[in-house]
């Protein structure tokens, strides 16, 4: 068997299950054709320092001998001092004076292809999954925000004090506030997935639900369609603003 054939054989992957205190749900499995079938690190690191990069603010800045506030008087005269000739206090090489060639305000953030960023987060959960480092959670249902509650799910995993992401279909509330006091865990519907964050977590920890999506292979088509306009909200705003505006017509037409 070829090099390419042996990294495109298809892998099936399997997941342990459990419930909020820890007990057994049975096991499941996906295959690497709803992933990936390796883990690509030249396209994930182009993917981590994108994310990185996107993240950083640029606000650096250092003045150079024309912005450093002060006069431009002579400190003395060029001879007979024995001082060093100087010409302004507002040097690089004097103390307080200005900056050689230092950091000015820029934007650091660049993108990659959207292809790019797909296949990076596919390779990513590959990665994860290949690495047993994904579990299955059943009943996480969080009405009101409890921390204590979620602590003693996490233990009962055994994830206590590792960095955790728990996936959902949907932003839960009760369940991003519940994590919102927890340094090392996250909570992030599946659409919302990215690279640096797959890749950070010790832990995939993803509701029924959120893994049958990933097992599916649409999660990333619900994060890219853009919301849907409800019609029957819009239609009668619409129609509202045009009989106003017919009205001022009118008005204008009898006066």
């Amino acid at each position: 068997m070829s090099a390419k054939a042996a990294e495109a054989k298809t892998q099936t992957f399997k997941v342990a299950s459990k419930g909020v205190a820890g007990e057994d749900k049975g096991e499941l499995s996906i295959s690497s054709d709803r992933l990936d079938t390796q883990v690509r690190y030249r396209l994930l690191k182009q993917a981590v320092v994108m994310y990185q990069a996107n993240k950083r603010q640029g606000t650096h800045s250092t003045k150079t001998r024309s912005q450093v506030a002060g006069s431009g008087k002579k400190p003395w005269k060029q001879k007979g001092t024995g001082h060093a000739r100087a010409g302004t206090r507002k040097s690089p090489i004097w103390r307080g004076g200005g900056v050689t060639f230092g950091p000015q305000p820029r934007d650091y953030s660049f993108s990659i292809n959207k292809k790019q960023r797909r296949l990076a987060l596919r390779s990513a959960l590959f990665s994860k999954f290949n690495s047993e480092e994904v579990q299955v959670i059943e009943g996480l249902d969080f009405e009101t925000p409890a921390t204590g509650k979620l602590v003693a799910v996490l233990a009962a995993c055994g994830l206590e004090g590792k960095r955790v992401l728990i996936g959902t279909v949907s932003r839960k509330s009760g369940l991003c506030l519940s994590a919102r006091n927890l340094k090392k865990v996250e909570v992030s519907a599946v659409s919302d997935f990215n690279t640096l964050d797959v890749l950070q977590a010790d832990c995939l920890l993803l509701e029924r639900d959120a893994f049958d999506l990933i097992e599916s292979g649409e999660f990333q088509v619900t994060a890219e369609q853009p919301e849907a306009v409800d019609s029957e909200v819009t239609e009668p705003e619409v129609a509202a603003a045009e009989e106003v505006a017919a009205e001022e017509v009118a008005v204008d037409e009898a006066a």
